[in-house]
């Protein structure tokens, strides 16, 4: 495999070897003794301690202004950058001068690693500053970085392209200072959640990845095999189920933060591997369940902003005010048709008369929450939870305790998406088994999201589980609303993406042959070969390469064969 290097890329490259020449190691393998950082230097700086503040640090090089026997250098380490004052006779007190007129000067680059012993003071600017006394090598950058502006705290022509940051995160990370600061938060937002469940006596504990069957919702789930069981098993859709398991084992309290797969679409706020906390209380309902919940999402608002406004693109959501509305009333309220207690024909109608699209393998709760999802939920903005829903939506909640037609279950709606989801959970192992049944029958129906059923979860029940309520929250999307991004891909590290193209690296005789077809295809195969002048094996190399990189095809004709531009 050829590897093509850029102008930039061979220089440093050739830098590299410079520093080995002159029995540096660019890439050395013990430990650097870093006591500081750049954010706590600016911090703790006292213009009295002036000149006695030892610091060693580390970091990479993100400027260098050379100016002869003295220069500038920037580091970036995690907490920020720091400016460094350089002077040859100060880290080459001897004779060689090599550290600073050769390795400094002119064999680091923008990006290389490098840790610096000396001590901190402010300069004639103003700028708090590392006077450098040792300057080491840590590792040496053979790929240049983008070039980004920054000034007075401000980053200017930043390097906005999706597909280079989320594919080349790596590189986002250290050319926008932004971006690493949603990643802290979006640590934040799970470490306050945690401490909160923590205060409350909750344990936190980890379920089943790999599951032999794929419950807990309604999705489709990802497969894989098993060679030494040789059976399939199911990436997690939900954790609901274990956890539930768990408050029959007796335990009073769980939650996760889990990783949960989903083989569906993508788009600005799904991810097919995504971040949900699921949380499940023993003796509480979902009453109880949606006070915990505004106070949870408050506390996290207060903990990363220090107010329960969050502005989110041009408007300002308050997560310490909420509103309510039954599934039912929302509908009416939005679209003005009452479906209560309408049968699936006459769903049908409304959704006929409201230009909903439904197809012959949605039943009942796939109608209703099309609708919803179509007509309700883009208007709800500020927090809004949507409550008792109907039976057929949510095989395994609880049916409300005053209209069996209904379950106790809500939804918090934020910005127009579904943030989290609740219940007061299914413990009658009948009524269970009897909610996996229906699933079933809708599977048969042709609907592949439908729930599998999980008879050991049905036995569980069966030993008894105290009245439950439980709760999942989407971390992503908490974390886009929290720190207001507006897609899902700027909140996880590393998003999935498409496979990466490679560019096509043809051969002069392949170029020839692409060039004669251009305008010029479909064409006799023997013709073109004709054109070429090329030699038999030539030819036949250069359309073979072509066919493999799926640039033409080749089939046959009623005069022959011919070729033709994919």
């Amino acid at each position: 495999m050829s590897i093509h290097l850029s102008e930039q890329e061979l220089v440093r490259r050739n830098s590299l070897q410079e520093l080995r020449n002159l029995g540096i190691n660019p890439y050395p393998a013990e430990k650097f003794p870093v006591n500081n950082n750049a954010a706590i230097i600016k911090a703790e700086f006292k213009d009295e301690d002036n000149n006695n503040s030892d610091v060693i640090i580390a970091g990479r090089l993100m400027s260098q202004r050379i100016m002869g026997k003295a220069s500038f250098a920037e580091l970036q380490d995690a907490s920020g950058k720091i400016q460094l004052y350089i002077a040859r006779d100060e880290i080459c007190p001897g004779e060689n001068k090599d550290m600073y007129n050769t390795v400094f000067k002119k064999l680091l680059d923008i990006g290389d690693f490098i840790g610096v012993k000396g001590f901190v003071f402010r300069t004639q600017m103003g700028e708090i500053s590392v006077h450098v006394k040792e300057l080491t090598v840590l590792s040496k950058s053979i790929r240049p970085l983008p070039i980004v502006k920054e000034k007075d705290g401000k980053t200017y022509d930043a390097v906005t392209d999706p597909e280079f940051r989320y594919r080349q995160r790596y590189v986002d990370l250290v050319i926008n200072p932004a971006v690493r600061d949603v990643f802290r938060k979006r640590t934040q937002i799970i470490s306050s959640m945690r401490e909160l469940f923590n205060s409350k006596g909750y344990l936190e504990v980890e379920t089943p990845i790999l599951q032999p069957i794929p419950g807990g919702a309604t999705a489709r789930p990802f497969i894989t095999h098993h060679n030494t069981l040789d059976i399939p098993l199911y990436l997690r859709i939900a954790n609901e189920l274990y956890l539930k398991k768990l408050i029959v084992g007796g335990f009073e309290g769980v939650y996760e933060f889990a990783k949960d797969f989903r083989n569906e679409g993508m788009d600005r706020t799904h991810n097919p591997e995504f971040t949900v906390m699921e949380i499940y209380v023993a003796y509480k309902d979902y009453n109880w369940m949606m006070d915990f919940t505004s106070e949870l999402l408050e506390k996290v608002a207060m903990d990363l902003h220090g107010k329960t406004e969050v502005q989110v693109g041009d408007k300002t959501i308050d997560f310490g005010k909420y509103e309510k509305y039954t599934m039912i009333e929302s509908i009416e309220k939005f679209t003005g048709e009452n479906i209560n207690g309408l049968n699936e024909e006459e769903l049908r109608k409304v959704c006929k008369k409201l230009s909903v699209e439904v197809d012959e393998t949605m039943g009942k709760g796939k109608i209703i929450d099309e609708i919803f999802g179509e007509k309700v939920e883009h208007h709800l903005i500020q927090p809004t939870f949507i409550y008792n829903y109907p039976v057929e939506m949510s095989p395994l909640c609880k049916k409300h305790r005053e209209n069996p037609e209904l379950t106790e279950r809500f939804e918090l709606i934020v910005n127009g998406k579904e943030l989290c989801n609740a219940y007061s959970e299914l413990n009658d192992p009948i009524d269970q088994l009897e909610r996996f049944q229906d699933q079933l029958k809708l599977s048969e129906k042709g609907d592949d999201e439908a729930m599998y059923i999980d008879m050991d979860f049905v036995r569980a029940l069966e030993y008894g589980m105290p009245p439950t309520s439980g709760m999942g929250i989407g971390i992503d999307r908490l974390t886009m609303l929290m720190t207001n991004q507006p897609s899902i891909q700027d909140v996880l590290f590393f998003p999935q993406m498409r496979p990466e193209k490679k560019a096509v690296e043809l051969t002069d005789d392949e170029k020839m042959v692409l060039n004669l077809l251009k305008g010029n295809s479909p064409i006799s195969l023997d013709n073109l070969k004709e054109q070429t002048g090329l030699s038999n094996k030539k030819w036949d190399n250069a359309i073979k390469g072509l066919r493999n990189h799926k640039l033409v095809n080749v089939e046959k004709t009623e005069d022959g064969m011919s070729v033709s531009l994919l």
